[in-house]
């Protein structure tokens, strides 16, 4: 019902409005990368080498009444058709709506601290499950706004989980194996603390938080997914520090089955050397807990990276070297990576 409002809210605002003339950018991003593994799982690099590329088609206009409209729409690695969005802004002056699928709000947040090139997973050491996964890429309507006090909140809504990014004019209707799929939602909150009345002394400190629930199944005594995390962030000169605390429970898709969660803890240090070069050290632990088959330990993966980036212009150089103890929550398994990439953004 309240989605319902504020669609009807927003067809009379557009009713009474003309809009100026809009225009349309591509921007893109294209990464080489050589990556090197040694492994007990695998063991076998194979071809080190690896690309990824993206293109971005961004379009905006302004109404008469001061509203603006943005749109959207980026591809895959294969250059297919990827996510879109398209935002109605400063809607009464005080927040902007969105409607599509463009990753989640807690997504964008897995893991936020200060790192030179990459996450201490983000290279392929160890194995991660990730929060923010439920309502990333999914079709669903939100909204941002500055809150007094509280800072940036955005806020993403999906009526059915089901992966299924729609054309217009059309719904996903019931899915193989995604029948008893529900709704999902996300909310992330984002709070400078030296922006704050009288917090002068904590300028450079931001807390940000985050939830996601999904409503894995809608058959009786399951239970749905949550995703929490609480990240700490202080910049002062060239120093940035971080710790993240995150949780992650897969819920329940069957009735006495029970459930697998993970309590994860991500602290990150950088240090930038000057505009151009920076150096970080970053740690992983995960801790799975999983009772499902008689399995009563909970057990600890870690992972530690060195990050270095290099940044000239729109290019990018990096290199990270991430080891991993008790790979994929396996004691005694080692994931050692080493990984040299060079992106330009155009």
């Amino acid at each position: 019902m309240k989605i319902t409002k504020i669609l009807v809210a927003l067809s009379f605002l557009f009713a009474v409005s003309t809009a100026n003339a809009g225009e349309l950018t591509v921007t893109g991003s294209m990464e080489a990368t050589y990556n090197t593994q040694d492994s007990t799982t695998s063991g076998t690099t194979g071809n080190p080498l690896g690309t990824d590329r993206e293109l971005k088609f961004s379009g905006s206009t302004e109404l008469d009444n001061g509203m603006t409209v943005t749109v959207m729409q980026d591809t895959t690695d294969a250059l297919g058709y990827g996510d879109n969005l398209i935002t109605f802004g400063n809607i009464l002056g005080m927040v902007d709506i969105y409607v599509g699928a463009d990753g989640g709000p807690v997504d964008a947040i897995d893991d936020i601290t200060p790192s030179a090139y990459e996450e201490a997973w983000g290279s392929g050491s160890g194995t991660i499950n990730d929060i923010g996964t439920g309502v990333a890429g999914q079709m669903g309507i939100g909204l941002k706004a500055s809150v007094p006090f509280l800072g940036a909140v955005n806020f993403k809504y999906v009526p059915k989980a089901d992966s299924i990014e729609n054309a217009d004019n059309n719904s996903s209707g019931e899915q193989v194996g995604k029948e008893h799929i529900g709704s999902a939602q996300s909310i992330t909150i984002k709070t400078n603390m030296g922006d704050l009345p009288g917090a002068d002394a904590l300028a450079g400190l931001v807390i940000t938080t985050g939830y996601e629930s999904v409503e894995t199944s809608t058959v009786a005594n399951t239970a749905d997914s949550h995703d929490m995390t609480v990240a700490v962030n202080y910049t002062f000169g060239q120093f940035a520090l971080g710790v993240q605390k995150k949780y992650h429970n897969e819920g329940e898709t069957a009735v006495a089955t029970d459930e697998v969660f993970y309590k994860d803890m991500a602290y990150g240090i950088s240090y930038a050397v000057n505009d151009n070069l920076s150096l970080s050290y970053n740690r992983y632990d995960s801790y799975k807990h999983d009772h499902t088959a008689g399995n009563e330990n909970d057990d600890k993966q870690e992972i530690t990276a060195y990050n270095l980036g290099y940044t000239i212009g729109g290019m990018t150089i990096g290199l990270q070297e991430a080891s991993t103890d008790n790979a994929g929550w396996v004691s005694n398994a080692k994931d050692d990576n080493r990984t040299l990439g060079v992106s330009v953004a155009f």
